[in-house]
This record gives C-alpha cells, sequence and structure tokens, in this order.
C-alpha cells in the first residue's frame, strides 16, 4: 500500500538538481587546510536499488580529505555543499550554476553562518551577470 499525501505540506515540492554523487571528489572553500574531499555519503537519502545517492547546493554530505592536511586527513567529516556546476531551476525561472563545486567542512561554523555562506555566494553570482 502508498503512502498517501504529503504529510501536511501543501502545493508542489521545490526539488533542485542533484549535482554531486557519491564517490565525487570535490574542492574545499574554507580555510581548514583540506584541499579535495571525497564524498562518501548524503545525509537524509534512504536510497533505491542501483540508484547513486547525489546532492545539491546546501546538502550535508560525509566526506574524507584527500589532499590536504595530515591531521585531517583519513577521517570521515560532514560537509556541506556551497557550490555546484550542474544548473538547477530557481522559483523565479532563472537557471544558476558555478563555475566550479565547492563544500564547507561543518567542524569550523553552526548552520546558520553555513547558509549565510550559501546566501553570500548566491547573491553575489545573481549580481556578477
Amino acid at each position: 500500500m502508498s503512502k498517501r499525501g504529503r504529510g501536511g505540506s501543501a502545493g508542489n515540492k521545490f526539488r533542485m538538481s542533484l549535482g554531486l554523487p557519491v564517490a565525487a571528489t570535490v574542492n574545499c572553500a574554507d580555510n581548514t587546510g583540506a584541499k579535495n574531499l571525497y564524498i562518501i555519503s548524503v545525509k537524509g537519502i534512504k536510497g533505491r536499488l542501483n540508484r547513486l545517492p547525489s546532492a545539491c547546493v546546501g546538502d550535508m554530505v560525509m566526506a574524507t580529505v584527500k589532499k590536504g592536511k595530515p591531521d585531517l586527513r583519513k577521517k570521515v567529516m560532514p560537509a556541506v555543499i556551497v557550490r555546484q556546476r550542474k544548473p538547477w531551476r530557481r522559483k523565479d525561472g532563472v537557471f544558476m550554476y558555478f563555475e566550479a563545486i565547492a563544500v564547507f567542512i561543518d567542524t569550523c561554523m553552526d548552520l546558520e553562518e553555513l547558509l549565510q555562506v550559501i546566501d553570500v555566494s548566491l547573491i553575489s553570482m545573481d549580481l556578477s551577470f
């Protein structure tokens, strides 16, 4: 038997294009000393058989440091995606994308600061066009 409804949320669900699957290598955009990160898993993805979990801007992923300081390497740590190359459609109809992929390691700041960084990067991209 299928689930009925959406649990009280009305209207359509806003969906972004998922541009970063598991096993993607991404650049680190903060000053923790990590250079490249390898995505292991995506938080909140339950999945389906043979489908790779993918993430988009604003999603939290679990990653390991492939290049960077030796004390950061070989550890699993949370990170938040702040830029992706895959275009996604905003609610106003504009398609947006960045030139590079970047993440922030989540040990350095709390969620509100990360959301501000994502907003600033999106606003600065709007002003550049």
